[in-house]
């Protein structure tokens, strides 16, 4: 489905950027609202970019619709932590919090979407025009997982899957067939940080999808940032999920993980229930 214009949501990293990217190779105009000052330059410059407070939510949809925008996509980081800050809520960011049946995240972030929708503006899915960034089923780099790793690397993948069920993260770190560290609420970097400093060295982070992944609302993604990370740790590597997460900066990426002697792999995973 390609359209003539379509509205962006903006928070922090490179995905909006990388979007933006897209709909000018294209045709396609974008109009973005940015939540953040700390967002990419190029959003901000854009001609067609505007500021307002994640807060702020029927000041944006009133932003869209008077440019006639039908079809908006939500990119970037909202760190989790902004939920429980001070900030002053409109009256319709206000009623969306109060029919939330608890203050998860997903929950918030679907009662946003539902609101939007309702005012005849479709969410699309994250992964809308970024095909190329979608990881592949394959080892990207020199180094290989060894045999007994691949046996830790199963156990992180179930532990992953069972994280994600009860909505609290989607990245693990495991050493020796072990679970080092979950993620919460803290995010993957933090998380990859602190199975480093309870496990030390060789440590493997394990990145899945949920089983039932609302593209709309979240896409898992890795980057170099994440794999400086495991590096920092001095790491082993990392394993993502194939067809289900978006791999940006491959090129850069894997020459890095070459240069430290880690592997990224990508694999699909048989799910029980989808």
């Amino acid at each position: 489905m390609i359209m003539e214009k379509v509205g962006l949501i903006a928070g922090n990293g490179k995905l909006p950027e990388l979007f933006l990217n897209q709909c000018i190779l294209k045709g396609i105009e974008p109009f973005s609202v940015y939540l953040f000052e700390s967002v990419e330059e190029s959003i901000k410059e854009h001609k067609n970019s505007v500021k307002y407070s994640v807060a702020q939510v029927g000041k944006i949809i009133s932003h869209f619709k008077k440019n006639g925008i039908t079809h908006l996509i939500m990119l970037g980081k909202v760190e989790k932590n902004l939920i429980f800050s001070n900030l002053k809520f409109d009256l319709t960011a206000t009623k969306i919090l109060l029919s939330t049946k608890n203050k998860k995240d997903k929950n918030i972030l679907k009662a946003i979407i539902d609101y939007i929708e309702s005012e005849n503006i479709e969410v699309l899915p994250q992964n809308y025009l970024m095909d190329e960034y979608i990881a592949g089923n394959e080892t990207y780099t020199k180094v290989l997982p060894s045999k007994n790793e691949e046996k830790t690397i199963e156990i992180g993948i179930e532990a992953a899957q069972m994280l994600t069920d009860i909505d609290a993260g989607q990245t693990v770190v495991v050493k020796d067939e072990s679970v080092i560290a979950l993620e919460g609420v803290e995010g993957t970097d933090k998380a990859i940080l602190r199975g480093g400093e309870l496990a030390g060295k060789n440590c493997i982070v394990v990145k899945m999808a949920r089983r039932n992944q609302d593209y709309r609302i979240d896409i898992p993604t890795i980057g170099l940032e994440t794999i400086k990370k495991v590096v920092e740790i001095n790491g082993r590597g990392i394993v993502i999920e194939a067809d289900k997460m978006l791999f940006i900066d491959k090129e850069e990426v894997i020459k890095f993980a070459n240069k430290n002697k880690i592997f990224i792999k990508g694999g699909l995973v048989w799910r029980e229930y989808q």
